[in-house]
């Protein structure tokens, strides 16, 4: 089967279809509704095809112990981890407002639904797919209840094992064919020495049929372009208005101007990327200058022998220099003169060998 699934309505994913890019707005929006808005125009204006959040029902991602624990971290929004959440939490609502407004200048949208609740509201949200953050990769039945809503499914592996991503493609391939995995390290902000993209050739192998993206958390941009060089075809990273924020996230985000040059430079790649047939291109016919030339002064009548011949840069072009070889032992009708370009004109009874 081709590696390729319909991700959202009309965007095709994999197999040589462009890298599609997820802007991560998370929780970077710092619970403010008009914020939200602007991250979702600014993904939109820098090129990325999707601006993606962080769902959550709060009683059922966490147990009372972990809301009521204080939270005292310089990024904390209120004196429990619980009301830290909850600022940052938008409602159902919200959530509504927030997908209206992305439908309305053109860019898809969807959420991590941190939990089993969560991902029923996306459900009823009819967001274009689901994205599976990391954490919750190794949550079985949570995967096979989410693979079940038959939505595409975007899978991160920050955490994981390459046996539990055997054992989550057994859950959820027989459910719901249409899913990816996308490479992904859990730290914030990521080293590179801590990335292992060769995961992603790694998980080509062990996945042939399923398109195999990268979520990033490193700074810059470089990382994420080798990523799409080596054939990701989904590229997740998050993005911010202002890395000085408050926030645990912010650090290892984009700001406007990195994700613009991010989208630049992934577009620049996938055309690099090209064609696998290697020949000799128009744009390479100014440079081809070298030809085949008399290297002795040859009569009429001559059999060619390669002490004759010799390559340069020559005016006319003839002969190739690959075809040096070919024209020993040929015979020439007249004679050449010293420094003379070998043309096909003066070779007798030449056949020019059509190249594969």
């Amino acid at each position: 089967m081709p590696r390729e699934i319909e991700l959202c309505p009309g965007r095709r994913v994999g197999g040589d279809q462009p890298c599609f890019i997820i802007a991560e707005i998370g929780q970077n929006h710092q619970g403010d509704l008009d914020i939200a808005k602007r991250m979702i125009r600014m993904a939109k204006e820098c090129g990325a095809d999707c601006a993606k959040f962080q769902k959550s029902e709060l009683e059922y991602k966490f147990n009372k112990k972990a809301l009521e624990r204080p939270y005292t971290s310089k990024h904390s929004w209120g004196k429990t981890y619980g009301e830290h959440k909850r600022h940052l939490e938008f409602s159902h609502d919200q959530y509504r407002e927030l997908k209206k407004y992305a439908e309305e200048i053109g860019i898809f949208f969807t959420a991590s639904g941190m939990d089993e609740m969560a991902v029923e509201f996306l459900h009823e949200l009819d967001v274009p797919f689901f994205k599976v953050g990391s954490g919750d990769t190794n949550n079985f039945p949570y995967l096979e209840k989410t693979a079940k809503k038959g939505r595409p499914m975007v899978i991160s592996s920050g955490m994981q094992s390459m046996n539990t991503m055997h054992q989550v493609y057994q859950i959820v391939k027989p459910i719901n064919p249409n899913f990816c995995f996308l490479q992904c390290t859990s730290a914030y902000p990521l080293q590179p020495e801590d990335v292992n993209l060769r995961v992603i050739s790694a998980y080509q192998s062990a996945f042939p049929d399923i398109p195999i993206g990268y979520s990033g958390h490193e700074t810059g941009i470089a990382i994420s372009v080798a990523a799409v060089a080596m054939g990701a075809k989904v590229v997740e990273r998050h993005v911010t208005l202002d890395k000085t924020w408050k926030g645990s996230d912010h650090q290892a985000s984009l700001e406007p101007d990195e994700l613009v040059e991010l989208v630049k430079a992934i577009r620049t790649v996938e055309k690099a990327m090209g064609s696998p047939i290697k020949q000799l291109l128009p744009c390479e016919m100014a440079c081809n200058e070298k030809s085949v030339v008399a290297k002795v002064a040859i009569p009429e009548g001559a059999i060619l022998t390669l002490d004759m011949l010799t390559v340069k840069v020559g005016e006319p072009k003839g002969f190739p220099p690959e075809s040096i070889f070919d024209l020993v032992g040929q015979k020439v009708k007249k004679s050449i003169e010293e420094d003379e370009t070998i043309t096909e004109q003066v070779v007798e009874n030449h056949v020019k060998k059509v190249k594969c």
